[in-house]
């Protein structure tokens, strides 16, 4: 067992929700992101969406959450590794980790305006 390994199934779990208070408590646009989910959820609830609907909308939350979580792990990665010095690599890997999350962002309002359009006009008809 290596240092860094959890020993039972509670401590990974713990761990895992470690991550995600760490993320919560420093990471400014994952909780703006979370809070924007927050938003949308109970929106859809109040708009009576099918369960169809609203598990489309955990996906793409999730996508968002999940792709702003690897960017945030590449960039402490990458200055960790780089010292916090310049290299144009590094700059080109964070980069492309913030199209990752930009594309996920950009969809995820594409199939929320799908979404949201047709309930609001299903509720006006």
């Amino acid at each position: 067992m290596t240092k860094f390994k959890s020993s039972s199934v509670k401590e990974s779990i713990s761990n895992a929700l470690h991550g995600l208070r760490l993320a919560l408590s420093s990471q400014r646009n994952f909780v703006i992101e979370f809070l924007f989910a927050i938003v949308v959820l109970l929106s859809a609830m109040l708009l009576r969406f099918s369960i169809t609907d609203i598990c489309i909308l955990l996906v793409m939350i999730a996508i968002v959450l999940v792709a702003e979580l690897i960017n945030s792990v590449i960039e402490f990665t990458l200055d960790a590794v780089y010292k916090n010095t310049y290299s144009k690599l590094v700059e080109m890997a964070k980069d492309m980790s913030a199209g990752m999350v930009l594309l996920s962002a950009g969809i995820s309002i594409l199939v929320g305006i799908l979404l949201f359009g047709s309930n609001i006009l299903r509720l006006l008809t």
